[in-house]
């Protein structure tokens, strides 16, 4: 019998078909881990283009899968045009399955997904289920309109499955902000297994500080991977040569997954700003936004964990369709008075957009509104996963196998 965290192994499932928030999520909470269990070992498996362009620390690592895209009408395609979807999806459902044989993890968590793209790791979950390795489901602390997200998972018997597959789920955030399942017809062994960890907190790498960090103050403006942030970039910088008064510095970071002809435009439209600064991507934005006198977003989960772990002031405009998650974020966390929120048509009036601009600055941070804040979603995961390591150790029961 091995010791319980020498030589643990955690895998971790980030379906990523849009966007950077699931990859990242996971990156920082297996960062977390092998920092506080100098024995663990985490390997991700990522549907992320860019999975690679990221670092990772000692004792972490990742296993890229063929990488799908959502459509904006919410259907999915094959990155090549060469592979139908259908084969994409056989090729990452065998790819998922033979790593988790191979790696053998005491620990499979899974974001968001709760049986993958269309349903990809559900045989990985039978297998690792029949093994005896804790599965946990890590939830955001918002999913959807509970309308949309209830008509999803019923089509597929989602909660169903849940119940009969999950052993944990982890909401990654405070009970008292919200519930990810609310509206939902969720068991009570559904709800008996819940845990509600906190938002993740961020910091910043001081020693690698980001070649882009900036000595002065500036308005960071992020849409995250970018791939749907075009007109919130186009609001900003409208806004600035709408109103030439406005003169805080601004650098803009319009994310790798923004097309092509809109970069190449923004970058021109960006030029002829002095105030503003344009720059296509940057992997630590933990340090831009730490460098910041306030911060320009739409609001997913890992930018608004980073908002509230630098304590910036913040202006959020959501995105409201396919998904209703940043508006629903946005709207709560306005209503605590933690940031300040326009909606799309609002901040496409380069008025008001240019008003909040210059209001941003000035405006209360997060721990004014919510005294007392505290991020405890990592420092709760490692006690958590720690508590699973000693008893799967100590339970004579349990499929402990020495690696």
């Amino acid at each position: 019998m091995k010791h319980p965290l020498e030589n643990a192994r955690i895998l971790m499932y980030s379906h990523d078909t849009f966007g950077l928030g699931h990859l990242r999520r996971c990156r920082t909470i297996a960062h977390a881990l092998v920092q506080e269990y100098s024995g663990l070992m985490v390997l991700i498996v990522s549907g992320s283009q860019i999975a690679g362009a990221f670092d990772y620390r000692a004792r972490v690592d990742f296993v890229k899968i063929p990488s799908v895209i959502k459509l904006r009408n919410g259907e999915y395609s094959s990155l090549s045009e060469h592979i139908d979807v259908h084969d994409t999806i056989k090729m990452r459902r065998s790819i998922i399955r033979h790593t988790a044989e191979s790696f053998d993890p005491d620990i499979f968590i899974v974001d968001k997904e709760p049986m993958g793209l269309r349903g990809e790791i559900e045989e990985t979950l039978a297998y690792l289920k029949a093994k005896g390795t804790t599965l946990i489901l890590g939830l955001r602390e918002v999913m959807d309109a509970p309308r949309l997200l209830d008509a999803e998972w019923k089509r597929n018997d989602v909660m169903g499955k849940i119940d009969r597959t999950y052993d944990h789920i982890w909401v990654y955030g405070p009970p008292d902000f919200y519930d990810p399942l609310t509206g939902l017809d969720v068991p009570q062994s559904v709800r008996d297994r819940m845990e509600f960890v906190g938002f993740l907190q961020r910091r910043s790498a001081q020693e690698k500080l980001s070649e882009k960090r900036r000595e002065s103050d500036y308005l960071l403006v992020t849409t995250g991977g970018g791939g749907d942030g075009a007109d919130l970039i186009d609001n900003v910088l409208n806004a600035y040569l709408h109103d030439p008064s406005l003169t805080q510095k601004a650098l803009v970071v319009l994310g790798p997954y923004m097309p092509g002809d809109q970069r190449t435009e923004f970058l021109r439209k960006g030029q002829a700003i002095p105030q503003v600064e344009v720059i296509e991507f940057d992997t630590r934005m933990e340090e831009l936004i730490a460098g910041s006198a306030g911060v320009v977003a739409m609001g997913g989960y890992n930018t608004y964990c980073e908002i509230l772990s630098f304590d910036k002031p913040a202006l959020i405009v959501p995105r409201t369709t396919p998904r209703e998650e940043q508006l629903l974020r946005a709207t709560r966390a306005a209503e605590l008075g933690m940031i300040e929120m326009l909606l799309p048509e609002e901040a496409a009036d380069p008025a008001r957009m240019a008003a909040a601009l210059r209001a941003l600055p000035h405006r209360p941070h997060p721990s004014d509104a919510v005294p007392g804040l505290q991020l405890e979603g990592l420092t709760n995961i490692a006690r958590l996963v720690g508590q699973d390591l000693h008893a799967r150790a100590e339970n004579p029961g349990a499929l402990w196998i020495a690696k």
